[in-house]
């Protein structure tokens, strides 16, 4: 991620029992949701004039829920589930806002030992910031 970037998530649960997800130390604005898949078509549906700001969202069974946010703070983001055994087998994500000014004031340097996954496993790392 970029800082200041404007981030869209969407989630979908396509079980039978309700799911929450929590942004460690940051709020969202949850914009939407509704039964079904998302697809593109459905952000014509969004409330982009008063969405509530949140830091965990539900998504119900068989449904999906979106939220928008940017990100303002440089350093690292915990996106993760709030069921524990999910949470537990590793059913979250991090994600690195790289600071413009590449400072260690900001952030330190991604360990030697990260895994990575998605789009960004196998991908050159970044260099390491200066003090």
């Amino acid at each position: 991620m970029t800082h200041r970037n404007f981030v869209e998530i969407i989630f979908e649960n396509p079980e039978t029992a309700i799911q929450s997800y929590h942004l460690s130390g940051y709020s969202f604005f949850a914009v939407g949701m509704d039964i079904g898949k998302w697809s593109p078509e459905k952000r014509m549906n969004y409330n982009l004039l008063d969405a509530v700001s949140r830091h965990t969202i539900q998504v119900f069974p068989n449904s999906w829920s979106a939220i928008l946010l940017t990100f303002d703070n440089c350093g690292m983001w915990n996106l993760r589930s709030e069921i524990w055994d999910r949470h537990y087998l590793g059913q979250q994500l991090y994600a690195s806002v790289i600071s413009p000014n590449r400072s260690l004031k900001d952030e330190y340097n991604l360990p030697e030992g990260v895994l990575t996954c998605g789009i960004v496993q196998g991908m050159p790392r970044p260099p390491p910031f200066s003090s």
